[in-house]
């Protein structure tokens, strides 16, 4: 996490607060403007009733990783899509990429179903690209930079300059002079040059979408706010769209306009970024937010671990670890009943607040 993120350090929309606090580092003197996203423009990526299991250990029931999502991402928006580990916001990043085929629903793109043959994914990885976590692991160590970001051009047939293109990749990544690093190795880079170099790998391509899976979880503190910026620059200057996917309510807060919280497979809350992190309406989001630095109130300390997922409890899939619950709140809601035996539904795509909570539905109408 920035070492601003979540200390309550947020001045302006998106985290401004936390932007000053890295404007040595990112070599800026004024905030990145966000571009206006249409509320009504049809979605860039869209999932609707996404599933993906896999087989059950030993015969038994299939995990269900991903349990039903619809999920929007509309051009120049940036959703962050959080959530802890194991609740299948990796595999449904996946998913979106064309990487794991599901067993429900479907993918569409620019309005266009996903299609799974091998010429139509070329087509699609052109247009969506993958930043992941781990930049070392990303690129190849006998590879240097100029081949690794000019892998994807080669691979897609690219009929231009290829020197040119990767030196315009570099130079947007924040590597400049671009020629001093062309025949480097990825040892002899620091961890935040290595992250440049693979989010250049991604830009070469000119791609209408990035998909980042934790993309400063390895860096230090004080490179994070670089490549936090850095991507907010990339969306501004470029149009581009981002699902950033992350485990940090803190990146999320500082980079997303859009927050999709995922429990168990589905996502249990959405809406604007800073609607839901100043005010969650769903147990689980208060619980995360309770334990972020300089949070208001006792720190809400989940009991257990998140049930399995090829043994998915019935009713509201959070009700056995729910404080809510616990502490008797949602009988005096009346919804103790139906939290832990009717289910709540899966959340509508689209970028309107929603929340999968029977106690938050019935308080808001009370």
């Amino acid at each position: 996490m920035c070492a601003c993120a979540g200390s309550g350090a947020r001045a302006g929309p998106r985290g401004r607060g936390c932007e000053e606090r890295h404007m040595t580092e990112r070599q800026t003197t004024t905030p990145v403007p966000s571009p206006e996203v249409s509320p009504t423009a049809p979605p860039l990526l869209s999932a609707q009733g996404l599933h993906v299991t896999y087989p059950g250990r030993n015969g038994g029931p299939p995990a269900r990783a991903v349990d039903g999502v619809e999920l929007d991402v509309r051009a120049g928006e940036i959703v962050a899509l959080v959530g802890e580990s194991g609740c299948g916001k990796t595999t449904l990043a996946r998913a979106l990429l064309g990487l794991v085929r599901p067993t429900g629903g479907s993918v569409s793109f620019g309005g266009e179903p996903l299609e799974y043959s091998a010429r139509a994914l070329k087509a699609y990885r052109r247009r969506v690209q993958l930043i992941l976590q781990d930049p070392t692991g990303s690129l190849n160590p006998r590879h240097t930079v100029y081949d690794a970001v000019a892998e994807g051009l080669r691979i897609h047939g690219h009929r231009g300059d290829e020197r040119e293109a990767v030196a315009a990749a570099l130079s947007r990544a924040g590597l400049r002079p671009p020629e001093r690093l062309f025949l480097r190795y990825p040892h002899e880079l620091s961890g935040g040059q290595r992250q440049r170099v693979v989010i250049a790998g991604a830009l070469v391509l000119e791609p209408e979408l990035l998909v980042a899976d934790e993309p400063v979880a390895s860096l230090d503190a004080s490179v994070r706010g670089e490549i936090l910026a850095l991507l907010l620059r990339l969306r501004a200057a470029l149009g581009l769209s981002a699902l950033v996917v992350t485990h940090d309510l803190g990146l999320a807060w500082n980079i997303a306009d859009r927050l999709a919280v995922m429990y168990l497979g589905r996502i249990v809350e959405t809406g604007d970024v800073e609607q839901v992190l100043t005010a969650p309406r769903h147990p689980y989001t208060q619980a995360m937010m309770s334990v972020l630095p300089g949070a208001a109130g006792a720190p809400v300390v989940l009991t257990g671990e998140p049930p399995d997922p090829s043994r998915i409890p019935s009713g509201c899939r959070f009700h056995a670890r729910c404080q809510i619950l616990a502490s008797g709140e949602a009988e005096r809601a009346g919804v103790a009943g139906a939290c832990r035996d009717e289910d709540p539904g899966v959340l509508e795509g689209g970028d309107q607040a929603q929340v999968a909570c029977h106690w938050a539905r019935a308080t808001a109408t009370a």
